[in-house]
This record gives C-alpha cells, structure tokens and sequence, in this order.
C-alpha cells in the first residue's frame, strides 16, 4: 500500500550537509560561524528559562519584530519572524505557488527552493547562471508566481548588485523573494527595495553572522499587504520562547556582529589568496564561505575524501557545474591554518 502522494514518493528530500557524531572535526561544510553568539544572547536565555516556559510564546514574537524592525531600519509590520529564514522560504512558497504554479530560480543554487517546490507540487523553471553567475536575464521573462534569488548566492558566494534586483522586480508579474542568509558578510544589501516595490521579500537569518543556527530564527521584510498574506499560513507559534529572547539580544548587539563579521572577512580574504596561490579558481565571494574550483588533473571528490580522512569537513556537491568544486565555510584562523596544510599536502603544492 502506498499512502504518500505520487511526487512526493518520487522525490528526494533536501539534503543537510553532514554532522559528525564524534569529535575532533574541524567543520568547514555548513556554513556554522566559528565564533560564538553575543553574550548577551546566553544571559537572555538564562532569563527566560523559568516559570514562563509552561506558556505559549508570543505568536508574533513582538519583541523581536521591533529589533529587528530598529536594526533593518524599517516599521514592526513589514516584518515577519521565522523558525529561521528556511521557515519563510516554506511560507513563500505555499502562499504564492499552487499545485502546477509556476517557480523560477537561476541554477546552482540553495537546493532547498526545488525540493520546497516539489513538496508543494509547483512547477519550476531553472534558469542556468552564465559562468560568472551574474543575474541571467531569463528569470524576467518566465512568467513565474514566485522567483527566488540567494543574494549572496549559496554556493558561489557570488553578489548581484541591488540594482540589477530593482531592474528585476520591476519586470516581474509576481513576487520577487531575495534570500539574504549571507549579506551581513557581504558589502551591500536589497532592504532598501522593499520601500521601493510591492511585491519583494527579502528575508535574514541569524544562523549565520550571529551565530545562532541552533536557534532558528528568521525574518521575512516586505510591505504590509505580504506579511499579512504571509501570517495566514505560519505555524500559529512558529517561535520558541528562547529563540525569541535570544533572538532579540542578537539583533541588538551591532558591535558584536559587526567584529564578527569583521574578523570572518579577513580570514576569508587569506583563505582566498592561499587557494588561488595552489592553482585553485576562486568565485569571488561576498558570504562566509568560498567555492573553489581544484585545480586541472585533481578530482574534487578526492580531495573531499583525503580532508575527511583528516577530520576536515568542506562541502562537495557531485552536481553539474559543481562537481569539480569544493565549498568551504570560513572558519577561524586556527582552522584555516590547517585545512591550508592539509590541501598544500593533497595537492602537493
């Protein structure tokens, strides 16, 4: 007996990068920061674990939405906050797209928007990115529900400049959705462009620059009309009580974002210059990890098994335009030390 949907049976779920379950890795494949949340974050926590857990959270998560509202420069109401920006992908996704509705994204991309719209039973299109991955003009003209764009694109940590996305929302019939999980790494954003157009979503996490992936915490901006769309279809408490606490004493603490961020840059340029000096081709990136092409006569799946039998973790994707590509998450300078070793040893360079 067969019970699940036809498409759904014939799917394949999205797939999380791996988790080791012993220690002693040096974890360079999801993405994680290496540095660990704002203190303040860990006293909200320790606040809000008492007698107040036996309630419900707040189904807004109101303290949270006027932070974030203070920090993205915009009202309470133009924002909707998510068991982290995934969450509100989800959400898109089901609000905007209907069985055999239409879905467009350029490719390589987060994997999680196809296997959303498969779940969903949308119809996609894939607009392939040129080599450079700047923005392919088809995504105008595909006539879609909902397009989406990673900005910084995952994985190639490439940036399309916020122009080119207000030339682009501008020729769309329907919602435009600027993934942002990685913009605080870069050196400009899109916010700016939820003022401008009706039908743009940006959406933020916290589970990068804040470090905070444990704790899931999301935000989805856009004009009132959206968010009021967008709440019908959210879990009714789609937010923890401590991931509202901490969520809240994350966004409000710029100072320790922003040497985070400061110090994963820096790291990130080294990362880039060693790379390239080993022959590696290198995306310019504006995220908190780099694609890296291995150079000519190395097989990338190799150079993933040699790391990992050194407890290195990077990410590879046996996928087309990817399979010679490794990606590799930022992380502290000590660990960058020895992955640089590491591949200086492998590739012999």
């Amino acid at each position: 007996m067969r019970y699940f949907r036809p498409d759904i049976e014939a799917m394949q779920g999205y797939q999380p990068g791996f988790q080791p379950k012993e220690p002693g890795f040096i974890k360079l494949n999801t993405n994680e920061n290496p540095y660990p949340p704002s203190p303040r974050v860990l006293a909200a926590l320790r606040q809000a674990c008492g007698e107040g857990l036996r309630k419900y959270p707040d189904p807004m998560a109101e303290s949270l939405r006027r932070q974030a509202a203070q920090a993205f420069g915009t009202v309470p109401e133009r924002i909707l906050c998510g068991n982290g920006s995934d969450d509100l992908l989800n959400i898109a996704m089901r609000c905007f797209c209907g069985q055999g509705e239409t879905v467009a994204f350029a490719s390589p991309t987060y994997g999680l928007y196809e296997t959303l719209a498969r779940i969903q039973g949308a119809r996609t299109v894939i607009v392939r990115y040129p080599e450079d991955y700047s923005l392919p003009d088809r995504l105008a003209s595909t006539g879609a529900r909902l397009t989406l764009v990673s900005n910084p694109n995952a994985p190639s940590g490439t940036f399309v400049a916020p122009e080119e996305l207000d030339d682009l929302a501008g020729r769309l019939g329907g919602v435009l959705l600027i993934d942002e999980a990685y913009v605080d790494f870069g050196e400009a954003n899109c916010l700016d462009l939820v003022a401008r157009h009706e039908n743009v979503i940006v959406t933020r996490t916290l589970s990068k620059s804040h470090s905070l992936a444990s704790l899931r915490v999301g935000f989805a901006v856009a004009q009132e009309p959206l968010i009021e769309g967008m709440t019908k279809v959210k879990d009714s408490y789609n937010l923890s009580a401590l991931a509202i606490a901490g969520g809240t004493a994350a966004v409000a603490d710029t100072e320790w974002l922003g040497e985070n961020v400061r110090k994963i840059k820096a790291t990130r340029a080294r990362l880039v210059s060693e790379l390239e000096r080993m022959g590696f081709h290198c995306w310019p990136s504006q995220a908190n990890f780099v694609l890296a092409q291995v150079p000519a006569g190395l097989d990338a799946g190799q150079v993933y098994d040699r790391l990992f039998e050194r407890k290195i973790l990077v990410r590879y994707f046996p996928a087309p335009r990817l399979e010679d590509c490794l990606r590799i998450s930022i992380g502290t300078d000590e660990e960058t030390e020895v992955l640089i070793a590491a591949l200086q040893e492998i590739t012999g360079r």
